[in-house]
């Protein structure tokens, strides 16, 4: 399945990376969140190649087959964008189309705000355009409680240690149960609980998500072992230190133009509701093309929609080219 993908390595700012590939033309750059992979843009590979464009997904660093640093404060939001960057000059571009879902959509966001001469345009699944501001941490803790997983996640060790005793399980139950009834809501973990406590085993798996995919992300990840989930975890460990870099940026727009998708079951919208969204949008985005909120779809926005998230990209990528 999916044999016309390439894959390769290559060694940018410091780091190897694992891409995913399809297709001749304009650079499109796929950027996943946690937990996942260059996988999970597997439905968007094939139709974005057939329009007309190169199609590369990497592995982010410290996700599936990409190289881990040790170090935490290796995995900043400025790393990221050198990360990208590299990238794109590694791949003999000028320019790229930058989509980012759930930890890509910062990313992708702070690269078109950042280097609008590497980004022609940038489209946010999930995770919408977030201001430097107070302590996002704090915030959460105020708002969520200790147990927000965000919070949960910053003590080196604890959750890679339960994520990572079985990594087929722990992706089946995150990706099935953060929103076992659809409905968004903060994902907390009570007190004295773990975070497996809150994703229970699912009776089965829906129906944008099969067991041989499972089987993919889980090989992907286990080459880690006990580190499988370290990298990505490590991006939350530096949610705050993310900030105090970005406040120098303070109201800088992103003068690209963009597009945000995100799914109304999304439990991005028990953190950022629905009309923040859109006063965000409105005063980060000058060249909105689209806000788009696809009905009945939760977190995992480009896999449970395929078919309506590259509906939405293709016609931007169309609006892209005049």
């Amino acid at each position: 399945m999916y044999e016309d993908i390439k894959h390769s390595e290559v060694e940018v700012n410091g780091v190897r990376l694992h891409l995913a590939e399809q297709g001749e033309g304009p650079l499109v750059l796929l950027l996943h969140g946690f937990p996942e992979s260059w996988y999970s843009w597997r439905h968007q590979f094939a139709p974005l190649a057939e329009a007309g464009y190169r199609v590369v997904a990497p592995d982010q660093r410290g996700f599936a087959r990409s190289e881990q640093p040790e170090r935490i404060d290796a995995y900043t939001v400025l790393h990221m964008l050198g990360d990208l960057t590299g990238l794109i000059k590694a791949l003999g571009a000028e320019q790229a189309v930058v989509v980012g879902h759930d930890w890509g959509a910062p990313v992708a966001w702070s690269a078109a705000a950042l280097r609008p001469d590497l980004v022609r345009g940038v489209v946010g699944l999930s995770v919408p355009p977030l201001p430097a501001g107070p302590s996002p941490l704090s915030a959460a803790r105020e708002s969520f409680g200790d147990g927000f997983y965000q919070i949960y996640f910053q003590e080196p060790g604890k959750a890679d240690a339960e994520l990572a005793a079985d990594v087929k399980a722990s992706l089946r139950r995150v990706m099935c149960g953060i929103q076992p009834d659809g409905e968004p809501r903060p994902w907390v973990v009570p007190e004295g609980g773990t975070l497996l406590d809150t994703v229970p085993e699912p009776e089965r798996l829906p129906d944008w998500l099969t067991d041989a995919d499972l089987d993919v992300m889980a090989a992907d990840y286990s080459r880690h072992g006990e580190r499988a989930f370290t990298g990505g975890l490590n991006w939350y460990r530096n949610i705050d230190r993310n900030n105090e870099l970005m406040q120098a940026f303070t109201g800088l727009r992103i003068e690209v133009p963009a597009l945000y998708v995100v799914g109304e079951r999304d439990l991005v919208n028990a953190m950022v509701p629905a009309p923040v969204i859109a006063y965000l949008l409105s005063e980060l985005t000058p060249k909105l093309h689209g806000h788009v909120r696809l009905p009945d779809t939760g977190h995992w926005t480009q896999q449970e929609r395929p078919a309506e998230v590259t509906a939405a990209l293709l016609d931007f990528l169309k609006h892209l080219e005049g």
